[in-house]
């Protein structure tokens, strides 16, 4: 396959929920089983991707426990113990020296100026390597510990969003590169002139400012969002550089990748300035044969109630229990349906209506990779599938999201990369001490620049 006049790497990045990406990964002999809790587990995984060059590893967050059924949650760690991730990357940005930092934090239930001051904090502490992933939260759990009795609505959360995420940009903006002259010899530490107030009086949030800590050395941390409903892909073209997604098919990705850089115009935006990152959910052997063991192992491992749960959560929390696991999705969850709807619910409906998947089939699809895009095989069979999504313009790079941790990261660092670098589509080195410098981005001028 040509190059199709496509310039540069694809980039890469390491999705790491605690055991692995697999609902079932922590059943699995090698998983790290206490990994939720277990701090030298994740700086081994950060060091194996930098290894690699990686360009960023990113943790996924939510600030409840997952309610639901507890007989089947109690088979089913993810969410119910694990670490604040931006503690946790900040003692793996000491032991790391390129690979990015990025960490979800959401604009429901937070205050910009302390999402502001703790990833303006990450950045310096790791030299210009923090990125946050905007998200709206999607566990309605997480309104009954912030005074709530239910989440925002969907267009509230996202008019919120727009302006959570200008509030902090402002605020990264409060001082001028230059500010700090730190002057013994006049006996000035900073120039007054260069100390901004933001003075921000919006419909949801009234922040003055400044921000107590010096301008971010990347100017901005790098800007993530991973919705992608009509209101996900706005927010995307205004205001992200890296979207995590979910996409399934070469067409779906390319009209993806098409529609939301088209919108980047009107906000006088390039849309080389976004970077298109889906998930991928990559089980790789030496051969075709061994990585279809290594997958048909970790399904076995999956608990029908464990995998009624998480369909539940997808389809928005239509009550499954009451049908047969080997008969097809009730017609009645078609109507639940709403414009605020995950992409993951829509992606079951249609496996449903289009493949005619019965119930069981579902939850061992959606399962076995968290609704993302599974491949099976040998490099040579995941990374023909890489590049051709690549070279035809259906995205910037991956989001690798490891069946099980560490032994899914190892077999893709030692197996993929090579054949990567081999066909010219991933870099041999980093590119730069930060972040910006490995996506390609430019470093965000200040508002208050001449």
């Amino acid at each position: 396959m040509t190059r199709q006049g496509r310039r540069g790497y694809m980039k890469l990045g390491a999705f790491f929920h605690p055991t692995g990406n697999h609902v079932a990964a922590w059943l699995h002999p090698d998983a790290q089983i206490d990994a939720g809790t277990n701090v030298e587990h994740y700086i081994a995984l950060a060091q194996t991707a930098e290894r690699g060059k990686f360009d960023l590893m990113f943790l996924a967050d939510a600030v409840a426990t997952r309610d639901g059924n507890l007989t089947a949650l109690s088979r089913w760690p993810q969410y119910m113990a694990y670490f604040e991730p931006l503690t946790l990357l900040a003692s793996i940005a000491s032991v790391t020296k390129r690979i990015g930092l990025v960490s979800t934090a959401t604009t429901s239930y937070n205050e910009p100026y302390n999402v502001a001051r703790k990833f303006a904090s990450l950045d310096h502490i790791s030299h210009g390597r923090a990125g946050w992933n905007v998200v709206t939260s999607a566990n309605k759990s997480e309104a009954y510990n912030f005074g709530r009795a239910e989440h925002f609505e969907h267009g509230e959360r996202y008019e919120r969003a727009v302006e959570f995420t200008e509030v902090v940009r402002g605020l990264w903006d409060s001082w001028d590169d230059d500010a700090f002259v730190r002057d013994r010899a006049t006996g000035r530490y900073f120039m007054p002139e260069k100390l901004h107030f933001l003075n921000h009086h919006g419909d949801n949030f009234s922040v003055r400012g400044p921000l107590n800590v010096a301008r971010p050395p990347q100017g901005h941390p790098v800007l993530f969002q991973a919705g992608s409903s009509e209101s996900g892909k706005e927010l995307a073209a205004r205001i992200a550089e890296g979207v995590f997604t979910a996409l399934y098919s070469l067409p779906m990705a390319q009209a993806f990748c098409k529609d939301v850089k088209g919108r980047m115009a009107k906000y006088g935006r390039a849309p080389d300035h976004l970077k298109v990152m889906p998930g991928l959910n990559a089980i790789v052997g030496r051969t075709d044969a061994e990585a279809r063991e290594k997958h048909a192992h970790l399904q076995s491992l999956i608990h029908p109630e464990v995998g009624i749960e998480l369909l539940i959560n997808a389809v928005d929390g239509f009550d499954l229990r009451p049908f047969p696991l080997d008969g097809p999705l009730p017609e009645a969850v078609d109507a639940t349906l709403k414009d605020g709807s995950s992409a993951a619910f829509r992606n079951v409906l249609r496996w449903a209506r289009e493949e005619r998947l019965t119930i069981r089939q579902l939850y061992q699809r959606f399962a076995g990779a968290r609704g993302q895009r599974t491949l099976i095989g040998s490099p040579t069979r995941v990374v023909d599938d890489m590049e051709n999504w690549f070279l035809n313009y259906a995205c910037d790079g991956f989001l690798v999201q490891p069946s099980h941790l560490p032994g899914g990261l190892d077999d893709f660092v030692s197996l993929v990369i090579p054949e990567l670098r081999a066909r010219g589509l991933f870099r041999s080195e980093y590119e730069g001490p930060t972040l910006r410098d490995q996506l390609g981005l430019p470093r965000p001028k200040s508002r208050y620049a001449p």
